[in-house]
């Protein structure tokens, strides 16, 4: 499953000059925050995939208009082909914007999320715009990452985080780390392709489900929603 992350940054090449090479092959677009709605409509447009996104600091234009067609996953936790997203967007607090929380805020919105976790057994894909504390963060307050995700991510070990935020042009930037918990955090400043290989991906056989995570709950959610 191929994945088109994009974040923070609107590129001629998928935009102004829009290169369908870019994009070929993609099931799925994810956007972690800090776009233009137009931006996004126009990708759901000509990839003609689903676009699902999480609101950056800077997206207070959404709370009027919202990108048309696509879905905002922010405190939610959907499936998407069998995988299992969770959304967390904004940044940490230094001014008034919506968009914006606290390290106790955020580690409130997780919590709450929790009983939905436990019905899917679990979480693939961490959707977020800030990033994780220690993990590709800045020292200044608006570009601090939340401590509270590295808990979210020892807990349910999500095999991806995608994030963005923090620009190639502030300097010692690295678009691809490893949590300690074997998470693989990625910058998505940008763009960035994320194939999924097939080994990776859910079990969707409903008679064979050896080795998924799947809880009762899960199993009707996921006839449902499937």
């Amino acid at each position: 499953m191929r994945i088109l992350a994009i974040s923070d940054t609107e590129l001629p090449g998928l935009y102004e000059y829009y290169n369908p090479q870019r994009t070929k092959g993609v099931d799925l677009i994810i956007s972690c925050g800090d776009l233009h709605a137009k931006y996004l409509e126009f990708l759901l447009t000509v990839v003609n995939k689903p676009l699902l996104y999480v609101r950056g600091n800077h997206d207070t234009a959404y709370k009027d208009r919202p990108p048309e067609g696509c879905t905002c996953i922010d405190d939610r936790l959907i499936l998407f082909n069998g995988l299992r997203i969770l959304g967390l967007g904004g940044s940490m607090k230094y001014n008034s914007s919506p968009f914006m929380y606290t390290e106790s805020e955020m580690k409130r919105r997780i919590r709450k999320m929790k009983w939905r976790l436990r019905q899917f057994g679990g979480v693939d894909i961490v959707v977020t715009h800030a990033p994780v504390y220690g993990y590709g963060d800045l020292d200044d307050l608006p570009h601090m990452g939340f401590e509270c995700f590295n808990d979210l991510l020892t807990e349910y070990r999500p095999k991806y985080l995608l994030h963005g935020h923090v620009h190639k042009e502030y300097g010692n930037f690295q678009a691809e780390r490893t949590h300690e918990c074997g998470t693989e955090i990625i910058n998505c400043y940008g763009m960035h392709i994320l194939d999924i290989p097939a080994e990776q991906m859910p079990v969707l056989d409903e008679k064979n489900r050896k080795g998924i995570r799947r809880t009762q709950m899960f199993d009707r959610i996921f006839r449902r929603e499937e």
